[in-house]
């Protein structure tokens, strides 16, 4: 792991509006190589309104996210990791799977 990578752990408490109605989905995310890029996707994505948890799992290149439909859409999911990556050493991509 490269120390000069680090990134802190966002914390979030979602919003009564973004825990009304929520869903599940599955997302395939590549370029992940180490637990602060899985930090970097997770804090991305949970800064999309709308979002209410993320769990990124490392190994298979994948992130389960809870949100709200009507708040956020899977496209704003998918930039989000996308724009996560924004810092000029990292470069991500995210795909629905489920």
């Amino acid at each position: 792991m490269d120390e000069s990578c680090h990134v802190d752990t966002l914390h979030k408490t979602p919003s009564v509006e973004e825990r009304q109605e929520r869903t599940n989905i599955l997302l395939a995310v590549e370029g992940m190589g180490c637990p602060n890029c899985a930090h970097r996707v997770r804090n991305s994505l949970l800064q999309v309104y709308g979002v209410v948890s993320v769990d990124i799992a490392l190994e298979p290149g994948s992130a389960q996210v809870v949100f709200n439909p009507q708040l956020a859409k899977p496209d704003d999911l998918r930039r989000a990791v996308a724009a996560s990556g924004s810092d000029g050493r990292h470069e991500y991509r995210a795909y629905v799977i489920g």
